[in-house]
């Protein structure tokens, strides 16, 4: 039996049912933005676009166009919701739930400065100070994941999010805890696929190199 670093079994996400093979959520983390180029953590902070992030979401627009997504769910973020339009996506809905991680009075920061005050620091082992706990976001993710299984059976799902959030949405899928996102490094734009394999959750493909880049 598989199990967490606590020992406790690893469980799948909540409200998640089985799926058949050939399912496929796609997971694409908004383009480039001045604090994401800087590694400043990027919560509630509504920030823009870069030139480069338009390009990056542009450059999304060949691979998105060959799928025909039963569902297109989107962050309210401006990054996000303008990372979609350009890559020719059609949003069906704005969830809070696939905001990103609230980093509370780590906003703004970069990891180096925060290990400055915490040596060895780490949001998937430490949290946030003023934040998300690591329940709250696992719970996000798994309700977002819960509300697109109906659809995925009809189809193709888009979620247009960011980078940690993307990052918890796929260590749930595979019934890993939020703590598992740590291993699944997630550039600007660049999608990845969930998918299953005998009914067993799995990774397709995963942090896809920019067509931009």
């Amino acid at each position: 039996m598989t199990t967490s670093e606590a020992g406790s079994p690893l469980e799948p996400a909540s409200g998640m049912p089985d799926l058949p093979d050939g399912v496929e959520l796609w997971l694409v983390r908004h383009g480039e933005t001045e604090w994401s180029a800087a590694g400043r953590h990027t919560g509630t902070t509504d920030l823009p676009l870069t030139e480069a992030g338009e390009r990056q979401a542009r450059a999304l627009e060949p691979m998105l166009a060959a799928l025909t997504p039963t569902l297109v769910l989107c962050s309210p973020r401006s990054r996000a919701r303008d990372t979609a339009q350009l890559a020719g996506l059609r949003v069906d809905e704005v969830s809070d739930d696939l905001a990103e991680w609230d980093y509370g009075s780590y906003e703004g920061r970069t990891t180096q400065d925060i290990q400055a005050d915490r040596p060895g620091w780490s949001i998937w082992q430490d949290g946030v100070p003023g934040g998300e706990t690591e329940k709250q976001v696992g719970a996000r993710a798994d309700r977002v994941l819960a509300r697109v299984a109906p659809a995925l059976l009809e189809g193709p799902v888009v979620l247009v999010g960011h980078g940690h959030f993307s990052r918890v949405l796929g260590a749930r899928w595979l019934g890993m805890p939020v703590s598992g996102g740590a291993h699944l490094l997630l550039g600007t734009a660049a999608p990845s696929i969930l998918g299953a394999q005998y009914g067993i959750p799995a990774i397709q493909r995963w942090n896809l190199p920019n067509p931009a880049a």
